[in-house]
This record gives C-alpha cells, sequence and structure tokens, in this order.
C-alpha cells in the first residue's frame, strides 16, 4: 500500500514554543552566577517579602556553591565582590547584599556561600 504524505490533511496547528518569563527571582540567580564568573551554581534560593512604609520587595537568601580549587578561587572573588556589586535587574534596586556565612574544605576544594540580598521595587 502506498500513502502519498503531501495528500494528508491535518487540523492540528503546529506548537509554538511559549516563552517564559523570568521574573526577579531568577534575574537575581543569573546575576549572582555571572557575578561568580559561571563558576558557581545556586543550591538554594529562598524569598521573602519585605516592605516598609515607603519600599517594597524581597529579601532573598542563596546559597551558591564552588566544587573545585578554580572554582573556589571564582568564589573568593565573589565574596569580595558581592557587597559593591551593582546589579542591573530591570526596575529592581538591590538595597543590601551581603555575604552571612562561608563554609570552605581545601580537600577537597569546596566551598559554600551563603548571602542575603534586600531587592526593592523602583517607582
Amino acid at each position: 500500500m502506498h500513502i502519498e504524505t503531501n495528500s494528508l490533511q491535518t487540523s492540528a496547528k503546529p506548537k509554538q514554543k511559549r516563552k517564559c518569563r523570568k521574573g526577579v527571582r531568577e534575574k537575581l540567580a543569573e546575576a549572582l552566577i555571572a557575578l561568580a564568573e559561571g563558576k558557581g551554581r545556586v543550591a538554594t534560593h529562598h524569598e521573602k517579602g519585605w516592605a516598609s512604609i515607603t519600599f517594597a520587595g524581597a529579601r532573598h537568601r542563596v546559597e551558591m556553591v564552588f566544587e573545585n580549587a578554580e572554582a573556589v578561587e571564582a568564589g573568593e572573588c565573589f565574596i569580595a565582590y558581592l557587597p559593591e556589586h551593582e546589579f542591573a535587574i530591570p526596575g529592581q534596586l538591590i538595597a543590601d547584599a551581603a555575604v552571612t556565612e562561608v563554609d570552605h574544605r581545601l580537600e577537597p576544594p569546596h566551598m559554600v556561600v551563603t548571602c542575603e540580598i534586600l531587592v526593592l521595587e523602583e517607582g
């Protein structure tokens, strides 16, 4: 039996890929990984709403893991640069960024950095 495929008609439309919009959480995680020169990964990321009389936003607690000698060196730079880093997240202002905990092992080289970042909505 021979069937010509071009003679078959289908009413189904081809699926379009859905664009996934990145939120503040995802943009912050990407910015932290970039600050870590791509050599660290986000192990945990917790977010808690925060507000004052004049500002609203969220406090993010992020645990970054650096898993070899080269990554640990990048992690040490991450620790040094995080507090003064100028984040570029549209519509958001980083009010505070601090390293709150560091767990560092020499053999094998491994470092876990916990940081807290206060992100406020601009405007």
